[in-house]
């Protein structure tokens, strides 16, 4: 400045002069605010710009560790302790242990406007990062972020980094660590040393000050240790599933394809909508399965997921033994017992219908159900009433009336639910000569083989009953 104040003014200033007065011009640009501080209100938190050396023991290999930094407003008590990086983990990590160090939480946290504590400044409202949050709702403080560009915001900590510059990170410079287990108990020890030493210009030292200023107005930790966690943004898919790290979470199913926001712990995942827990699971490792809470399900879903054959023969019995025989038969005669799941409930479900429209699904079913050794073009199949309502038909030799088991069961099924008793059955069902083509039988059931032994393939009647039904 002064060689272009001296090559348009030959004639002006000599340096010592210019300089003198550019100083007191430059005192009355700016002054700074004196800021008074409360006991117990603002903890000033940020990293050292220098970093401290740590030697691989198997390699030789040099990391470098970051030095965190925390001060306490009013009394400058400080800490500080080593990390590998500035990353969110170490970041949360180093606040809890600040805080154990301590013994207390002040109201607020000021940092920096680094990327672990701050995702987007801000003058009026900046962005905390969503798991720096977390830690200060747990721990029940304000986080305040430093203006951009703006130090003084964080005076007390500016000054406490290069305090430990000069008595931690400069003491340790000649001494060789290969662990950051053995760099932080060195750390430690010169903490010590530096909380301890007299104020030039105050009495005491700072810990001295804490003990009477800041310790008594810290608010006491919460009982349970704050556990690290991240926050992730995700969308619901169509089958009411998160997908968390390649694992498949659910939510309740009037969330599908919205947006939701996932707590990532070590043990546990938690998903959020505007603030509420929905779901909370606990975390798999296990890549492209799925946890599901059965009450996140739809309640279809919910009936076809819970198919299983115990749960099949309990509705049966519940209805009546002849239902529980039938189900059972359904069940035993699949290679598969899944293979008979539509079938049964085809059955079962038949108890929940009115009366006119059982009887409408009694006289398919039972059609469906009647095989006879005579390949003809018609079967005449004359049934009494009686024979019908009776297990006994099952093996009646008369020519003239007999019944297949498949059928004589689901009349006994009707009667357990309740849906047609034998007197009704005889009013309904005048069982006189009915004809039936060979055809039809062999769509539901083949004809009884030579050994007299009957086809077992009466779900296909029985859905297509269900199908009668609903035309």
């Amino acid at each position: 400045l002064w060689q272009e104040y001296k090559a348009q003014h030959p004639e002006g200033y000599r340096y010592s002069a210019f300089c003198e007065r550019y100083r007191a011009w430059a005192g009355k640009l700016a002054v700074s605010m004196r800021q008074t501080h409360r006991p117990g209100e603002k903890l000033f938190v940020d990293y050292a710009g220098t970093t401290l050396a740590v030697i691989d023991p198997s390699t030789g290999e040099i990391r470098q560790a970051q030095l965190f930094v925390a001060v306490l407003g009013a009394s400058n008590y400080t800490y500080a302790e080593a990390t590998w990086t500035q990353s969110l983990p170490d970041w949360l990590g180093s606040h809890v242990r600040a805080l154990e160090f301590f013994g207390g939480a002040p109201e607020m946290v000021v940092p920096d406007n680094l990327r672990s504590g701050v995702k987007r400044p801000g003058f009026y409202e900046p962005d905390i990062n969503p798991s720096y949050q977390d830690w200060a709702v747990h721990d029940e403080l304000a986080v305040i972020p430093a203006r951009v560009r703006h130090p003084k915001d964080k005076a007390k900590v500016e000054a406490g980094v290069l305090v430990a510059s000069r008595w931690i990170i400069a003491a340790l410079r000649h001494r060789r660590c290969f662990s950051l287990e053995e760099l932080n108990r060195a750390v430690a020890a010169l903490l010590e040393h530096l909380n301890n030493r007299p104020f030039k210009k105050l009495p005491g030292c700072r810990r001295s000050a804490f003990d009477a200023l800041d310790r008594p107005a810290l608010k006491p930790l919460p009982a349970i240790r704050y556990t690290y966690a991240e926050w992730k943004r995700c969308r619901v898919g169509v089958d009411y599933h998160v997908e968390i790290q390649g694992h498949y979470y659910s939510v309740p199913y009037r969330f599908a394809r919205m947006e939701l926001d996932a707590r990532i712990a070590a043990h546990t995942i938690e998903l959020f909508y505007k603030g509420t827990r929905m779901a909370s699971h606990v975390r798999s490792t296990d890549k492209g399965r799925h946890s599901t809470v059965d009450a996140h399900m739809t309640p279809a879903h919910q009936a076809v997921a819970g198919w299983s054959a115990p749960r099949l023969m309990a509705w049966a019995l519940k209805i009546g033994p002849h239902t529980a025989a039938f189900i059972e038969h359904l069940l035993g005669s699949r290679r598969h017992p899944q293979q008979a799941y539509r079938a049964s409930l085809g059955v079962l479900r038949l108890a929940r219908r009115s009366r006119a429209v059982t009887c409408r699904l009694l006289r398919s079913v039972i059609s469906r159900s009647i095989s006879s050794p005579r390949r003809s073009s018609k079967l005449r199949v004359p049934i009494s009433a009686t024979l019908a309502c009776s297990a006994r038909a099952w093996a009646m030799p008369n020519k003239r009336n007999w019944l297949t088991a498949e059928a004589s069961t689901v009349i006994n099924a009707f009667a357990d639910s309740g849906s047609l008793s034998i007197k009704e059955s005889r009013r309904r069902f005048p069982w006189g000569p009915t004809g039936l083509r060979t055809k039809d039988a062999r769509s539901a059931s083949q004809c009884v083989g030579p050994d007299g032994r009957q086809c077992q393939r009466v779900g296909i009647g029985l859905l297509m009953a269900v199908r009668v039904s609903r035309r």
